[in-house]
């Protein structure tokens, strides 16, 4: 079964020229991705495992249907269906991919999270999105099972390991009989997944996809990966499968193309661990994020690697990393950029057009992306203009969820406004300028400080909190907190409670390089803190 949309080299204006969109009325991702290779080739490999013992566990295509299926009966026997939101608080697993099938056969909204999530965060988001099941591991499920008496609306609770009623078994559940079941007839344009925003601006929001994104992200990830896929292709992405960059730039597109996916949780990421699953595992196509790959730059490269393209997006990459890249890894790097609301809709590759170190490319067959400035003017050569998607667009988001208002702040007069700036040089390649906003890029992760502040003054000593982001050569940027304590407050270990504080309420890639004590913080008359102020300072 042949889905690829291209299928030779050509200039990247071309097959902008001549694409057009062919996606069908009636759509769901795990029929794509699960049921249609079941139905042809039922003993190809969809999944490797890696465990962190080093056991190796292939899922066939076969088995993930079978197991999907039984969980999308137990599923529905309790209740779940059409529209319902279900949580995945789970590390990279096998278990991650079929809860994802089983969901969407039932025509029920996936809420992939993040296991490093503190109590706040995970708070938050099961309960703005009114989750009515969630599916978690050991190590999390008395997180969990802590917050359910103050989520009503949570009442399923399932963990992949053995536990007391009231929680369900994950390998009890994908043994129920499936016999007859018929997964659910969804549209293209029905929800299919929620992925929550960092919160830049105020508390996160939940970003509401429709089946059809998985067609969105396709152009991309078959230019971006070296005309992707070709004959015995193997992916991996070190990313969390809870974020769109390991889940949509890797992990579903691999499933749709019937390519097996390499799943591993690396507990600390670490070059040399990395190089040698790339190598044992013959990867030969990978996402890893700018900062993971700035870290294997630095360690011996391993032998025995098979990589051919290695796409990163997340932050600009320059001269020096794609140079590496080519030499040592003996694979081309390519720059990808989108977010949340709308993913991989510019990107770069070396084979298709002359690369410009730092910018992020030419803007994807299928996405008609404009830099635009006052009154919606498109902006000339080296002006700097807003990174806008015109609408609508296969992998633009529905809405946000609960928020009406923000919907139509962020989507105006056909456009998205991605809130980043940038410019366009005279080939038409698109260079990041800054952001009209307070993100922090660290990490490949976007992180907004509202959380993060509003985890910091819950300390009592602690008046008000401030977080920035500060200029790194390895993370692009750290977080720094800026904090001001009240009259008498001790100093004294301040800076190792507040981070403390943070990883637990919040989420350990958030906790703050560096923790800054001010007597005061720079505001507006309004009241509003000044952030912009304190990264000149």
């Amino acid at each position: 079964m042949d889905r690829r949309l291209f299928r030779a080299e050509a200039r990247w204006e071309d097959l902008r020229a001549g694409f057009h969109w062919d996606i069908p009325k009636r759509v769901n991702i795990a029929r794509l991705c699960c049921d249609d290779w079941a139905a042809i080739r039922p003993d190809q490999v969809a999944i490797i495992h890696i465990g962190q013992d080093g056991h190796r566990q292939e899922w066939t295509y076969g088995q993930l249907k079978r197991a999907s299926d039984g969980l999308a009966v137990a599923l529905a026997a309790k209740g779940v269906g059409r529209g319902d939101r279900v949580a995945v608080l789970l590390a990279q697993h096998p278990f991650v991919l079929l809860t994802h099938m089983a969901v969407m056969k039932l025509g029920a909204v996936v809420l992939p999270l993040f296991t490093l999530f503190g109590e706040d965060a995970l708070r938050y988001r099961l309960s703005d999105s009114g989750a009515r099941a969630v599916v978690t591991d050991p190590a999390n499920l008395d997180r969990v099972m802590a917050l359910q008496p103050d989520l009503p609306g949570l009442e399923v609770v399932i963990s992949t390991g053995t536990a007391p009623a009231p929680v369900l078994s994950l390998p009890d559940l994908i043994e129920t009989p499936a016999r007859g079941f018929v997964p659910a007839d969804t549209l293209a344009e029905d929800p299919a997944m929620m992925i929550y925003t960092s919160g830049t601006t105020g508390d996160p929001k939940g970003v509401l996809h429709a089946h059809r994104f998985l067609y969105g992200h396709l152009p991309c990830m078959e230019l971006s990966q070296g005309l992707f896929p070709r004959a015995g292709d193997v992916g991996w992405t070190p990313a969390d499968w809870a974020w769109i960059g390991g889940l949509m730039d890797m992990a579903i597109p691999c499933l749709y193309y019937g390519i097996p996916l390499v799943s591993h949780r690396f507990a600390k990421f670490e070059p040399e661990a990395a190089y040698r699953l790339l190598a044992a595992e013959k990867v030969t196509n990978a996402f890893i994020p700018p900062t993971a790959l700035r870290l294997m730059k630095q360690a011996p490269v391993g032998q025995g690697l098979c990589l051919r393209a290695v796409s990163s997006g997340g932050e600009p990459l320059g001269a020096d990393m794609l140079e590496w890249g080519e030499a040592r890894l003996g694979a081309e790097i390519n720059e990808l950029y989108g977010q949340t609301e709308a993913n991989l809709i510019v990107a770069a590759r070396s084979a298709m057009m002359t690369r410009v170190p730092g910018a992020m490319g030419l803007p994807v067959p299928g996405h008609e992306v404009r830099l635009l400035g006052a009154d919606d003017r498109e902006t000339g050569a080296g002006e700097v203009g807003e990174v806008c998607l015109r609408m609508p667009d296969p992998v633009a988001f529905l809405r946000y969820w609960n928020k009406p208002e923000a919907t139509e702040k962020k989507v105006k007069n056909g456009w998205l406004r991605t809130g980043d700036l940038a410019t366009r040089g005279a080939d038409g390649q698109i260079t990041f300028h800054a952001r009209d906003d307070d993100v922090i890029t660290s990490a490949g992760y976007r992180i907004g400080p509202s959380e993060i502040e509003a985890a910091l003054v819950r300390h009592p000593d602690v008046l008000m909190a401030a977080v920035v982001g500060e200029p790194d050569p390895i993370r692009t940027e750290i977080v720094v907190a800026h904090v001001v304590l009240r009259d008498g407050a001790d100093w004294e270990g301040m800076e190792d409670a507040l981070k403390t504080l943070v990883r637990e309420r919040v989420s350990a890639h958030l906790v703050p390089r560096k923790v800054v004590r001010a007597e005061s913080l720079p505001m507006t008359a309004t009241g509003k803190i000044m952030r912009r102020a304190l990264r000149v300072q």
